[in-house]
């Protein structure tokens, strides 16, 4: 057992903040001298004196040997795995060194198609060939779940020399498939990707807390992942962009790992990122299972209140389990607005006029995340800012009514790998002469992240209608090199 109340990573940094000497390495603002008095009126002096590079006593986030190392053996323990990396460049780097490490150029993989765009990055980096499952889907809500172990079965039969199984968990809306089932920690079906012996990959972005409190869903690495990648930043107290690659088993080679994230990772991390990672487990190790039940105290005040609130509900909390749902955050909150005659894009901006700030917003539904940094004050707000939907006609009436409704899932047709339409001889086409044709880019509402095209994909009507009602309704649309909509980029063939 190691020491979790130590921080080598904030110790060492400490050290080199006050350590008195003359500056002649980079970053060029010498330990804040240089900083733009804009920037530290806004900031304050102190923090630039620990941006610092990769100096002798702070170590080598590719080749460490101390404080970072220590760092990451601290975490590795802490978190429940056997190996762990610190990121620098978000979960988004996690993944695409995940997906290079275990998949070469012309090999499947089998995931959702409700993925991230980080995940169709890994594909056009690694030239993979993407074996998409649909996951489960849910109607009344226009919410896609997980994958079902009955899927990925049907996948693994199909495309025996897949050479990984990645799936996301849990899903923005905090749904949790049955990973257990997936993994290996069952029988039957429970066994499926281990008994073709090939690793599972987990996008776990939203999911680091999990392992710190017993009525939080089970971990991935509990459940029988190999790798696993944790925004630490999302639901944890680290800085955004710092987030945790870990491993377990002998599915995954390390040597490949190493080289994969030198490709994605920046050759000057910042040492104020990587000290949030130490910071943040230490307070995890120590204090995550207090901190992780106050939390969900607040989570479950707010689900109470709201739901006695006329024409507001909280669906998920209620919704039977299924294959694709067997288990879900308690500490996501989606509250259904479509009652009220609103979109959620509407009800956010509403709410972002009365100090109140969701996630994201879907069509029908609001979305916050309760983390260890809410206080009892914000609960207040949240819960009288939802509460003011129902109680303000003449604000709401401004608003797009919410009259859309998508009731067929789409079907995404893969015509050339995300690699192969990536690097194609590509044209600029008006938007409504792009049905039939093979997308050339990603498409993508943000948030949440998930494509609704992705390179290598057969355009459809349905796709280009989707797309058109949610940037109408509202929804910002990201990934598309003409923000208006009224192009498209296509593979020229």
């Amino acid at each position: 057992m190691l020491n979790q109340n130590q921080t080598p990573l904030i110790d060492a940094l400490k050290a080199c903040t006050t350590r008195p000497h003359a500056p002649f390495y980079t970053p060029g603002h010498k330990r804040g001298v240089g900083i733009s008095p804009l920037l530290t009126d806004l900031l304050g002096k102190d923090v630039f004196r620990a941006d610092l590079t990769e100096l002798a006593e702070l170590d080598n986030l590719f080749k460490p040997e101390n404080a970072i190392l220590a760092a990451q053996e601290l975490a590795a323990e802490a978190f429940g795995a056997e190996k762990t990396w610190f990121l620098v460049n978000g979960s988004t780097c996690g993944i695409e060194a995940a997906i290079l490490a275990t998949c070469r150029m012309g090999e499947k993989i089998i995931l959702p198609r409700n993925v991230h765009s980080s995940v169709i990055s890994g594909l056009i980096l690694s030239g993979a060939i993407p074996i998409f499952i649909q996951p489960e889907y849910d109607d009344d809500l226009d919410i896609a779940h997980s994958i079902t172990p009955e899927a990925v079965k049907a996948a693994l039969v199909k495309h025996p020399d897949a050479k990984a199984v990645l799936t996301v968990y849990p899903t923005y809306y905090g749904v949790c498939g049955d990973l257990q089932a997936i993994a290996k920690r069952s029988v039957g079906i429970a066994q499926l990707t281990h008994q073709y012996n090939i690793p599972l990959l987990v996008d776990e972005a939203h999911g680091a807390h999990f392992h710190f409190h017993p009525e939080l869903p089970t971990s991935a690495l509990a459940a029988g992942a190999d790798l696993t990648v944790q925004s630490i930043h999302k639901t944890l107290g680290a800085m955004t962009q710092a987030s945790m690659l870990h491993i377990q088993g002998n599915r995954i080679d390390i040597d490949r790992v190493n080289k994969a994230l030198q490709l994605v990772q920046s050759t000057s991390p910042s040492f104020i990122l990587l000290a949030s990672l130490d910071a943040a487990r230490q307070q995890m190790a120590i204090n995550g299972e207090k901190l992780m039940f106050q939390t969900l105290e607040f989570a479950e005040i707010a689900r109470s209140q709201i739901n006695q609130i006329p024409g507001l509900s909280t669906p998920l909390a209620k919704r039977e389990k299924s294959p694709g749902f067997i288990n879900l955050d308690k500490t996501r909150l989606t509250v259904n607005v479509s009652k009220l005659g609103l979109t959620g894009f509407a009800a956010e901006e509403i709410l972002n006029q009365m100090g109140v700030t969701p996630e994201f917003s879907s069509l029908q539904n609001l979305i916050f995340i309760i983390s260890l940094g809410n206080t009892k004050e914000d609960i207040n707000a949240l819960v009288q800012g939802v509460k003011s939907l129902t109680q303000i006609p003449q604000l709401t009436s401004q608003y797009n009514i919410c009259k859309y409704r998508n009731d067929d899932k789409i079907v995404h047709t893969c015509c050339l790998s995300p690699r192969e339409a990536f690097f194609a001889n590509s044209k600029i086409l008006p938007w409504e002469k792009t049905e039939g044709r093979i997308c050339a880019e990603i498409v993508c509402p943000y948030p949440p992240g998930i494509p609704l095209l992705m390179p290598g994909e057969l355009i459809t009507k349905a796709s280009l209608d989707d797309i058109q009602q949610i940037a109408e309704l509202g929804g910002l649309i990201t990934g598309c090199a003409d923000e208006t909509l009224k192009t498209l980029k296509v593979v020229d063939v």
